[in-house]
């Protein structure tokens, strides 16, 4: 039996599973890691602990399943999205990595849309976030110009794992669309943004596609691993774009509804045409001359750990949401705004906080619990609009995967919220499946991604909208959609005053 190696490479610890060719996970490994906080919005990772975290998984893997080792035939990667990796002359990083969540370039982005905000739109689809590679690139430049003047390559923290195992630099479209340095449409560097910013092209990465290979595990190394045998190594793709390809977003007419930490909100898109003037992230997908577009709600999972910590800590989710399908639709005039740290879709403001609307004595926990529910699927709903109503687009199926596909309840609420059919899958195992579909698909197991997603993906409930359900979310969503304009100016002053 032959295997692949799909892994997926995230902000706290790094996750791998092995395929066989009949399509099954054989195994699942996992190793976690910190991340570095040296002041307040920083957040950094040595590259070291990915590398140490990818021997250890690895090891682990061919240690359980001893034909791995003689029988693997490919690897490939998922990644956070980014995160910047800046490289000498030796190929070692220069300064622990700048993760996708630090925020310390607000400077930066100004900059960035001040000077050309039209252009990075037009060019790269998406407007300067904190998030993104370029104001990271901008930051060091500007603070650390020892480190910059060091500066060989930059890489993403996947194409950083793969540099190692291999010892070539690459990076695949997915992620590079995340740097805003990429030409989305044209699927190469833009020379206009390096010019404008003053970056020299040679430390850009080779561009390459997701299945495609880029060497084999060094002999050396792949002893050390446990191999046998030769391995090759795909490039692999961003952790959202993995994601989708492991809810089986291969087709227009998709969309996925992630609720984690934060939310996403994601769709396919045949192809470069759409336009959202940067109100939703744009770019391009894992699968072969496809893109997506997506919205983020930054404290969708979050929001009902922190009500559950704070009100309830006593309960398990379980307990908590044990009541959520006996509470009325609007939980009996009862609003939330998920904004408690912020938002990033569709207002993009770090200063807007979260908000309970209309409590009045005969509130109860339940209540509460239902409009918490309620406000995180609203503010996905809030990137479903600009996807149907902004861009005319049609989407006929929403995956649900994460906190919000494990309530048979918020299933149906989403079904009725966004006014589509949701359905779950069999079993979850989200960008490390992505992953694995890539190396599939590069080593010659489906001639596309389309194929493998169909060997490979299996849907479980199917949850449609109830039309009376449906009509009064559109009238409760009309005034959610009132919090946010008339809550700013005061969250603004109250920031300023604390």
């Amino acid at each position: 039996m032959s295997y692949l190696i799909g892994i997926d490479l995230g902000t706290s610890s790094l996750k791998g599973i092995l395929l066989n060719r009949a399509g099954e996970i054989v195994t699942i490994k996992q190793e976690e890691y910190e991340l570095i906080t040296p002041q307040t919005g920083y957040s950094e990772q040595d590259p070291d602990v990915w590398t140490d975290a990818l021997e250890q998984v690895i090891q682990q893997i061919i240690q359980e399943i001893p034909d791995a080792a003689e029988r693997t035939e490919g690897i490939s990667f998922s990644g956070q999205m980014h995160s910047l990796v800046l490289l000498g002359q030796e190929g070692r990083p220069l300064r622990p990595a700048i993760l996708w969540n630090d925020v310390r370039t607000t400077p930066q982005c100004r900059n960035i849309m001040e000077r050309a905000g039209q252009e990075v739109i037009s060019i790269t689809k998406n407007r300067a976030l904190e998030g993104f590679t370029l104001p990271k690139i901008l930051w060091v430049k500007e603070h650390e110009p020892e480190v910059w003047q060091q500066t060989t390559s930059f890489l993403l923290p996947k194409d950083y794992a793969g540099f190692y195992l291999t010892g070539n630099q690459q990076m695949d479209y997915s992620d590079a669309a995340g740097t805003l340095l990429l030409d989305v449409g044209k699927r190469t560097w833009s020379e206009t943004i390096a010019t404008l910013f003053e970056l020299p092209l040679n430390i850009f990465p080779k561009l390459v596609n997701s299945s495609a290979a880029i060497g084999l595990v060094k002999p050396e190394l792949a002893k050390h691993l446990g191999f046998t045998a030769d391995v090759m190594v795909y490039a692999g793709g961003a952790d959202n774009a993995c994601a989708a390809l492991g809810a089986g977003i291969t087709r227009e007419g998709m969309a996925l509804a992630s609720i984690g930490t934060s939310g996403v909100f994601l769709s396919y898109e045949k192809g470069s045409q759409a336009d959202y003037h940067g109100d939703l992230h744009y770019f391009n997908h894992a699968a072969e001359n496809a893109y997506y577009s997506m919205g983020v709600t930054l404290s969708a999972g979050y929001s009902l750990n922190w009500f559950k910590d704070t009100f309830a800590a006593d309960k398990t989710y379980e307990e908590l949401l044990h009541n959520l399908g006996d509470m009325p639709i609007g939980a009996d005039g009862l609003l939330f705004s998920p904004y408690i740290m912020g938002e990033r879709t569709p207002y993009a403001d770090s200063q807007i906080r979260g908000s309970f609307i209309g409590m009045d004595a005969r509130h109860t926990l339940d209540h509460f619990t239902r409009s918490v529910i309620e406000g995180i699927t609203f503010s996905l709903k809030e990137s479903q609009y600009i996807m149907t109503q902004h861009a005319k687009k049609a989407i006929e199926t929403i995956i649900s995967v994460g906190g919000g596909s494990k309530n048979k309840h918020w299933l149906q609420l989403q079904a009725d919220i966004f006014d589509t059919t949701v359905t779950t899958l069999t079993s979850e195992q989200g960008p490390a499946l992505g992953a694995a579909m890539i190396a599939a698909v590069g080593a010659g197991w489906y001639k596309d991604i389309s194929e493998c997603s169909k060997a490979l993906v299996h849907y479980s409930d199917h949850y449609t909208p109830i039309p009376e359900n449906v009509a009064d979310y559109q009238r409760l969503y009309q005034v959610y959609q009132q919090v946010y304009p008339a809550t700013k100016n005061i969250c603004h002053e109250l920031s300023d005053l604390s």
